[in-house]
Parts: C-alpha cells; structure tokens; sequence
C-alpha cells in the first residue's frame, strides 16, 4: 500500500511549487506508517475525571526560563502523565510547554491551548505563530503539548484514527492536561481557547468537540474535514479532495450521538493556495459548523467582507475573505480565505517552516474571536 500510496501522491505533487512540493511530501509521508485505526464504533459522550484526581509527573528540572522570543513572562517546561488502562500499565505522560506573562492579573488568566502541525515542535509552533507575543500584551496564558517523536517520526498527531475521533488517545491525555494546568495555575476554566495548524487543527477540532465542556472556543488553521477518515488512505484523499457528501452526514451523525452537545464558536482560517489540506476542507468545515451550531446561530446567511491586499507599510498582506454567522450580534462562525496563501501560518515568523510572514494576522484574528466567548462554569 505504501508504495502505491507513494506513486499518487508523486503524481499530484508535480503540480505544485517547490516549497509545498517538499512540505506536502513530508506530512504525506508522515500518514503512511501509522498503526491500522479500530473500527467504526458509534460516538459516545467522553467524560473526565476532577481536575484534582489529574497529577504530574514531575516538576520542571529548572527554574522557568525566559521564553524563546525573549520576552520577560517565563516559559516553562513539563511533563504531564496519566495511568493507562489496567493497574500494572505504565503511565502515559506528554511534553508541554507553558507560557506566562510576567504582569500581575487582578482576575485568572484565559488559556490557549495551540497544537502544532506535523514536522515542528511546540517551540517551533510558539516561534511561527508570535502566540507569545500577543499572550505578554493581553494577558493570557499559552499551552503547547508536544508530539514525541517516539509517537510518531514526523511528530504528527494521529486525527484522523477513529479511536483519536471518538476522544481518546492523545485528545484525552491533552484534555486532562488542560485541566491539571488549569488547577496548577489558577486559570479561568471558562476562557479556555483551542488552536492549532494542520494535523494540529484536525486534533484541536476533535478535542474542542469532544470536550466543550473544558473549551469556550476553538480556532483551526488549515485543518482536515472532521469525522471522515479512518485510515491513512481516506485522510489523504479527505486533505485533496474534501469528503463528499459525508462530512454533512458525519456532522449529523454527531450531533445526534450528543444531543446535549452545547455548541461550539470556531474561527476557521485557509490559505487558497493550499496544495496539502486543500481548500475544500475548509468549505465542507464552514457547513460542518453551522449544523454543530444550528441552535445558536440567528442569522441563517452569513455576513461576508472582503479586504484587500496591502503591499506597503509595516504589514504586508494578502487580499482575503471572511463569512461571519452570528449568534444576535456576537460572531459565532467565521470562515476566512486568504489569497495566495499556501499552507502556512499566515502572518507568522518568517524564519521557521509552515509559517508566511505577510498578513492578514491569523494569531491576532483568532484571539480577537476567542475574546468574546465564555463557557459557563460547570455546575
């Protein structure tokens, strides 16, 4: 299968320029060798232990040390483990990185949780998207788990698995994880954000609706159709081609698995050029999203704006689109298309991968969503 696999992706990749040639044969790749996903099972409502059940493996080894940008809040380094299934099982633990701003905030802090895509890392994630950056200037905190390379060689989260789908595996691990730095660090569990690019987006997406619960918001970046796949083969084909005609029918099938599902705001951001995830992805998302927040959204058609290109000043960018649905006069789903860009951060640092530095700002656009959304607290 890998071989064959190998042939149609050569075939397609002809198409495209240099830098997403080798970007796109690198995630491709990085699918191939995964383990077999079990089969399709019915959705069930996934639910988490307390928050003071969930422990950490270990402190950090050193004090907290300044932030890869050099900026004065402290960026911290941690493990986070769980028990595996069974009493003689070892325990489960992931990498995180957490970032702190250094002033003082008179309430708890919101939380925005970023997933990196496949072939970077969590400080190359922070690097890409200035994440850091804007947290220092508004005051919220950042937390980026880390994919080891033990788990996958390209370090790639494993979305489009049925199990990873159902909320298990990473997407558990990382939601518990949530909720132990949230205790930890005194944060506001109703102001809890989720992002991420890529396979990143596709794992935020499934986490953020699996647990809405713990998530307020969620922001995707070049992401996958949801809760089509089950292989490597059908996520290849979902990242070229869309779904067709399931990803309605997934989004249905969901929603009434949970019918107690709350409802989930999203900002979803897409490059035209995108020769990996293309942009029928974000399309067949757009209406995903609007079934998951049928009773929420009050306008039916969305308010759309253009903005055009700016090519001088301090920041270039690309002419792009948004579709805003909103709930009253709260925006509730936006879908934003962004001309000219590939698949890449649009906005973000130049000098690492998988990052365009012309605008617009994805990083400040989802913040600036993110702001006007709460979860209830729980009871």
């Amino acid at each position: 299968m890998a071989k064959s696999l190998s042939s149609l992706w050569l075939k397609s990749m002809r198409r495209m320029g240099k830098v997403q040639q080798a970007q796109g044969r690198r995630l491709f790749q990085s699918l191939v060798p995964a383990v077999a996903a079990s089969p399709v099972r019915r959705a069930k409502p996934v639910k988490l232990p307390r928050p003071k059940a969930v422990k950490a493996l270990r402190k950090p080894a050193a004090p907290p040390a300044r932030a890869v940008s050099g900026l004065p809040g402290t960026w911290q380094k941690a493990y986070f483990s769980v028990p595996a299934a069974g009493q003689l099982a070892p325990a489960r633990r992931m990498l995180y990185w957490l970032y702190l701003p250094a002033a003082a905030s008179p309430a708890p802090r919101p939380l925005v949780v970023m997933l990196h895509g496949c072939q970077q890392t969590a400080t190359d994630f922070a690097i890409a998207t200035r994440m850091n950056q804007l947290a220092e200037r508004k005051g919220f905190a950042v937390l980026y788990p880390h994919q080891s390379a033990t788990a996958d060689a390209h370090r790639c989260w494993h979305w489009y698995q049925r199990a990873t789908q159902e909320g298990q595996g990473d997407v558990r691990l990382i939601a518990e994880m949530m909720a132990h730095v949230q205790v930890k660090h005194g944060l506001d569990p109703t102001r809890t954000y989720v992002a991420g690019l890529s396979a990143g987006a596709g794992l935020a997406n499934i986490l953020a609706l699996r647990y809405p619960g713990l998530v307020a918001a969620l922001g995707l970046h070049s992401a996958p159709v949801f809760g089509t796949t089950d292989s490597p083969m059908s996520a290849y084909r979902a990242m070229q081609h869309g779904a067709g005609a399931a990803h309605s029918e997934a989004a249905r099938s969901f929603t009434a698995a949970l019918p107690a599902f709350p409802g989930m705001p999203a900002i979803l951001i897409h490059g035209a050029r995108d020769a990996v995830v293309r942009r029928i992805n974000m399309a067949q998302l757009t209406e995903q999203f609007t079934i998951f927040n049928a009773a929420a959204i009050t306008r039916p058609e969305p308010v759309v704006r253009r903005y055009p290109a700016r090519a001088t000043g301090r920041h270039p960018r690309h002419a792009y689109e948004s579709a805003t649905y909103y709930a009253g006069r709260k925006p509730h789903l936006v879908s934003c298309e962004i001309e000219h860009l590939g698949h890449a951060w649009s906005g973000g640092d130049a000098s690492v991968d998988f990052s365009a530095p012309e605008g617009p700002d994805a990083t400040l656009m989802m913040w600036t969503f993110f702001a006007h959304h709460r979860r209830p607290a729980a009871g």
